[in-house]
């Protein structure tokens, strides 16, 4: 995506002319989106489109990329003290009377953090959102403090650091990195972010990739040595920070950002499963970050409040969650709340569901919404997909909680048993996977669908054939959706919990049993699961590490993984189990 519809003007700032373009209404707060190496401002035009309709949005091309001149010489034209006349220069243009909202990128971010910590920028900056980028002088005092206080750990970070620097050293030679860059490289880079940073085609990178990559080699060589062994001490931040880290970055270690609080006293943390290039990876989770930032601090508050151990992660994400009325489902709802993701809650009791978002938003939860649909009606979940793509946007995480019990001999289990059994159990989270997750691929931006299945899946018994049969073929489905959509940077994960303390005995059906019956065996199991007491919560936190850790199968409770290992290792064992008839 190019720029389309930008307002474009040039600043001249010592004897340079800088390209800026400008997004949006200049009444709205003012968010600059600085770019890193080797790209110009165009590795932003996803990001910004989606800023656009909120905020005046400004870009502009780093002294010698894009369509900005560079110094002559380059030698000594790159350094922070001139990088930052040139933000000083362009934020007096576009916004002479209030405060920026600053956001960079890989080598944009390392001379923000110059703009934020420096004493001649205090007050022109309201808030920084950092992305895979380090200050200099913190990453300096990184290296000082592990080399005079050694430990087994933090020789190991310096060495893994070390490792990842390795461009680092070959952009201090002479000569090469502009040959190569000119050459072999410059026609290959484009390939090489497809294939190995999963970056869309289309237009980017611009025209102007080699020359901008042969002069950005003069960041690296006017200024890393000098501040890596002579780092202020004074380097702390003076507006709110937000750092968002990529776990999957070839070049920047997490571990460089532990001491970070020692440097910005108001510091919000978000982790986001990707690699370096997230402007262009990842730009619908950026941009709801950066805006929610961006309010945060307008609004006077110091970052976003979330405040659950996954916050770091979650935070502006849009979770959906089928059978959230209740049990796990509503659990797995506030979990997600209390990380700072926006939930929307569906169920086909639509004051049970309206009650889950209500009290999402208590929780935690930015947004909550409450939706009604039965998932095994397939035209009912079509148009809930239409109207959550619509009106909401395409998730980012989707819980296929929903589902019913049935217990009873293959016998006893008449032919109208299995269809309602598989009609929720199985084709509601086919339903699901189908129609949400065809637009997680579509958009090309990642992430991860989980569908609870249950220890049945792998524990066989006499006295569950139907709901068994249903949670195994979730349990497959969900193998298999793992393996055709990890190239799309999608993971799928099977949750199966053993025996959980909700309501889904108290609606179970006993196939061949009378009402009187059905009801009787209905509050034995009731009370069974009862003084079993394992809470939906604790499923509910096992769902949120699943995501994190992107988790193929989880066994939640003891007795579930036990099955789960008996099934690998004692198959026997485990069939001989299933003989025995539970006492109801």
């Amino acid at each position: 995506m190019t720029l389309e519809g930008a307002r474009e003007r040039f600043v001249r700032t010592g004897g340079i002319e800088l390209c800026v373009a400008e997004l949006g209404d200049p009444e709205q707060p003012t968010v600059v989106l600085v770019h890193g190496y080797p790209d110009s401002k165009e590795v932003w035009s996803e990001v910004a489109a989606r800023l656009a309709d909120r905020f005046h949005v400004v870009l502009y091309d780093v002294r010698g990329h894009g369509r900005s001149t560079a110094p002559a010489p380059l030698r000594g034209g790159f350094t922070l003290a001139k990088l930052t006349d040139d933000f000083l220069a362009v934020v007096d243009a576009v916004s002479p009377d209030r405060p920026v909202h600053l956001v960079g990128h890989d080598w944009g971010s390392v001379q923000s953090w110059e703009f934020v910590t420096t004493g001649r920028a205090e007050g022109r900056i309201a808030s920084f959102t950092s992305i895979s980028g380090p200050s200099l002088d913190h990453f300096g005092h990184w290296i000082d403090a592990r080399v005079k206080r050694p430990t087994p750990r933090r020789v190991g970070q310096l060495l893994g650091q070390g490792a990842k620097s390795w461009y680092v050293y070959l952009l201090h030679t002479p000569a090469l990195p502009e040959l190569a860059w000119r050459g072999p490289l410059g026609k290959r880079w484009p390939g090489i972010l497809k294939r190995v940073e999963k970056v869309p085609g289309g237009d980017y990178p611009t025209a102007s990739l080699r020359s901008d990559a042969a002069h950005g080699a003069w960041l690296y060589r006017d200024n890393v040595r000098a501040r890596l062994r002579r780092p202020r001490p004074d380097a702390y931040a003076h507006a709110p920070v937000q750092l968002i880290t990529p776990e999957g970055d070839a070049f920047l270690s997490e571990r460089l950002y532990d001491d970070l609080d020692r440097w910005v006293p108001r510091l919000t943390r978000r982790t986001i499963p990707a690699k370096h290039w997230v402007p262009r990876t990842r730009p619908d989770r950026l941009s709801a970050w950066i805006e929610e930032f961006v309010r945060s601090v307008e609004g006077g508050r110091p970052g976003p409040q979330a405040t659950g151990r996954h916050a770091e992660w979650f935070g502006g994400q849009l979770v959906l969650i089928t059978g959230a009325g209740s049990g796990i489902g509503r659990a797995t709802a506030f979990a997600f709340a209390e990380a700072g993701a926006r939930v929307i809650a569906v169920d086909r009791d639509a004051e049970a569901a309206a009650r889950t978002a209500e009290l999402s938003r208590l929780a935690g939860a930015p947004q909550a919404w409450a939706e009604t649909a039965d998932v095994s009606d397939e035209q009912a979940m079509e148009k809930l997909a239409e109207r959550v793509h619509r009106e909401y946007g395409v998730l980012d995480v989707l819980v296929n909680n929903a589902g019913i019990g049935l217990s009873g001999s293959f016998f006893a289990t008449t032919s109208e048993d299995w269809r309602k059994v598989l009609d929720v159990n199985l084709w509601g989270v086919i339903h699901g996977c189908r129609l949400f997750g065809a637009r997680m691929a579509e958009r090309g931006q990642g992430g991860h669908i989980v569908n609870i299945a249950s220890a049945a899946a792998f524990q066989p018994s006499r006295a569950l054939p139907a709901y068994s049969t249903s949670k195994a073929a979730v349990l497959m489905l969900s193998e298999c959706l793992r393996a055709e959509l990890a190239a799309r940077s999608i993971g799928v994960t099977a949750i199966c919990p053993g025996i959980v303390n909700t309501n889904i005995t108290s609606t179970a059906r006993f196939a061949g049993a009378d009402e009187a019956e059905e009801k009787r065996r209905q509050k034995n199991s009731a009370r069974l699961y009862g003084l079993r007491n394992y809470p939906p919560e604790k499923v509910a936190t096992a769902v949120l590490d699943a995501v994190v850790r992107d988790k193929a199968v989880v066994p939640v409770t003891p007795e579930a993984r036990g099955a789960h290992l008996m099934s690998r290792f004692l198959p026997g064992a485990l069939r001989r189990i299933a003989r025995v008839e539970p006492k109801l």
